[in-house]
């Protein structure tokens, strides 16, 4: 296999509401960010690869209008997944691992706002028995938590307090869309959104925008001092279907953290795509990380989830504290789908 590495990560500012630009001209800036922090020559980019929903845009074929922030000149081998950039960022590795493209760019976007988010994603479900029923993001989530409250995994101040965990650590990320103190007795004071979720459970609705250039071996040791190379990366499914799942727990999460190397793995930071607070419990187990771990220093999804950037965001901050020195080994995990159903789990490192 090819030693491939994240080389430069950029993102802009996760917004309740992105009322002045179109996607075009949130990537445009973004990608001229990301391509200059990388020092790689834009006609080096061998493949670029991105992540969005057409769903979020209500028109087909968004992606193909992105493109105009890619530029018209040099021609491109392009490719695009409906799903989080995370998810994109494997193809662009899978597409490295061929040895005749050098370099790569990934990037996602996604506003949020345009629509209800928690009604749209019924889409997701399966046709026959569950989305007939039209039960919103939010109450499916509300089904795991009072699944993993009952029993007996975790308790509504511990989701609270994780809550508050990942918005005061977000003060540190001038990206995060919420951030500050929150008291936790204050958190458990609130009225229920969804029982047992409240409003501080879930994540806020946002619009941004992520982009990363992966480098394989010498090209990515040119590029950067400290390359964030990528040791192992997999991702697995669980059953489409809900009632065969045991909603506690995440196999699909355990078996790519062990495809990946991480399990038993010593690291430094993990960054976690929870949207809800009680599933950063459940991937805390799945991954099997010990105290010591410093999760999702930049505040995670709770403190910023634009829809199909938000795995991606994991991947580049959790790189980024690699590449700048922060971190010596990281481990990043984004998921799509209801209740943690798909789930793509990443180690990096620096050059020992």
């Amino acid at each position: 296999m090819r030693d491939v590495a994240i080389v430069s990560f950029a993102q802009t500012p996760s917004l309740r509401r992105e009322r002045d630009k179109d996607e075009v001209e949130m990537l445009a800036p973004l990608l001229g960010e990301v391509i200059e922090r990388s020092g790689i020559p834009r006609k080096e980019i061998g493949f670029t690869v991105s992540g969005s929903s057409d769903y979020l845009t209500g028109r087909p074929f968004s992606f193909v209008i992105a493109l105009d922030a890619v530029g018209a000149w040099p021609p491109i081998e392009e490719s695009h997944v409906e799903m989080d950039g995370a998810f994109a960022l494997h193809e662009a590795w899978v597409r490295l691992q061929h040895g005749d493209i050098d370099v790569a760019l990934v990037y996602a976007f996604g506003k949020s706002s345009l629509g209800s988010l928690r009604d749209v994603l019924v889409t997701q479900l399966d046709p026959y028995y569950t989305a007939p029923l039209w039960p919103d993001a939010i109450s499916l989530a509300a089904l795991q938590a009072r699944a993993l409250l009952d029993a007996g995994l975790c308790t509504e101040r511990e989701m609270a307090q994780i809550a508050a965990r990942n918005r005061a650590k977000a003060r540190q990320n001038p990206f995060a869309q919420l951030r500050g103190d929150f008291d936790v007795e204050a958190l458990l004071a609130s009225p229920y959104l969804v029982s047992p979720l409240r409003k501080h459970d879930c994540p806020p609705i946002s619009d941004g925008a992520a982009a990363v250039v992966l480098a394989a071996g010498d090209r990515a040791r040119k590029a950067v001092s400290r390359p964030a190379w990528i040791r192992g990366i997999d991702h697995r499914i669980e059953p489409h279907s809900l009632g065969v799942r045991d909603l506690c727990r995440s196999p699909s999460t355990t078996l790519a953290a062990r495809k990946a190397g991480v399990l038993g793995a010593s690291v430094d930071v993990a960054e976690l795509h929870a949207p809800f607070s009680h599933q950063e419990v459940i991937l805390r187990n799945a991954l099997d990380l010990g105290p010591n771990v410093d999760i999702n220093p930049s505040g995670g999804a709770l403190a910023a989830h634009p829809m199909m950037v938000a795995g991606l965001l994991r991947l580049g901050e959790a790189a980024s504290r690699i590449l700048d020195g922060r971190a010596k080994r990281a481990v990043a995990h984004a998921t799509s789908g209801p209740c943690l159903q798909q789930n793509l789990v990443c180690l990096m490192e620096g050059d020992p």
